[in-house]
């Protein structure tokens, strides 16, 4: 299973669907995937005892309502920490486990997380259906380094030579892309420069990749996205992304 066959323009759930759910809980994942969503996009960080935790914050204020890190907990702890659905902190084993089938974007939020997510990933021989990333290229390129067959995405510094270069016009072929890249995630805009531009999505077509899009959550911002040619939609509210693909293009089964 390659991981960008299937379903075009992809919808991507960003931390799954949390409506009846807490984010980042198999409940949310399993959410999205019954409304078909494509791909369930999650972030990973490692407890105090060495297991992959998935979770977004490094800190558990916003979802738990209370003091302390990720990194300060065991996994047991975390898996006992009510996120106001009845579940706690699921680790990556157990998604993986859960949805043996389903495709992951994985952003690696720590370091110290590459040695056993890689382990996590071998375990399940889930490589052909993950891919990691990185806002910080160094823990990119050290995933890829132990898994030579997960592919990837675009790093921030790699982003930010990419808007560089459409907008000074340079040639796309002295840009180099490792073949592992298979996608640009990006915001629509950062610190005020537009990053979905014309000349963006021309030098991503041109370099074979993907344009994923976060977190875009009004279906009127979707319209204009796909319209535009993106590939990919990020996006909390999958339900309705899926609604405006179905629209958009009546021809694709659900996802």
């Amino acid at each position: 299973m390659a991981f960008l066959e299937g379903v075009f323009p992809r919808v991507i759930a960003h931390r799954g669907l949390a409506l009846a759910h807490a984010e980042n809980t198999v409940g949310a994942f399993q959410a999205a995937i019954d409304v078909g969503a494509d791909i369930l996009e999650t972030d990973v960080h490692l407890s105090k005892d060495g297991a992959v935790i998935i979770a977004h914050d490094p800190d558990l204020g916003r979802v738990a309502q209370r003091p302390g890190l990720v990194s300060d907990l065991t996994q047991r702890e975390l898996a006992d920490i009510d996120l106001g659905w009845g579940e706690g902190f699921p680790t990556l084993d157990a998604a993986l486990r859960a949805f043996p089938d389903r495709k992951f974007n994985i952003d690696l939020k720590t370091p110290g997380a590459v040695g056993p997510f890689a382990e996590v990933v071998k375990a399940h021989n889930a490589e052909n259906r993950v891919l990691a990333t990185s806002f910080d290229e160094p823990t990119r390129q050290a995933v890829i380094n132990l898994l030579p067959e997960v592919v990837s995405s675009t790093s921030q510094s790699m982003v930010i030579a990419a808007r560089m270069r459409s907008w000074l016009g340079l040639p796309s072929e002295r840009w180099e892309v490792p073949p592992e890249i298979v996608a640009m995630q990006i915001p629509p805009s950062a610190y005020g420069l537009a990053l979905v531009t014309p000349s963006m999505l021309t030098l991503a077509r041109r370099k074979g990749l993907e344009v994923h899009v976060w977190t875009i959550n009004d279906p009127h911002q979707m319209r204009r996205l796909w319209r535009m040619g993106v590939h990919g939609i990020v996006t909390d509210r999958s339900d309705l992304a899926i609604e405006v693909r179905g629209e958009l293009f009546p021809e694709q089964p659900l996802g």
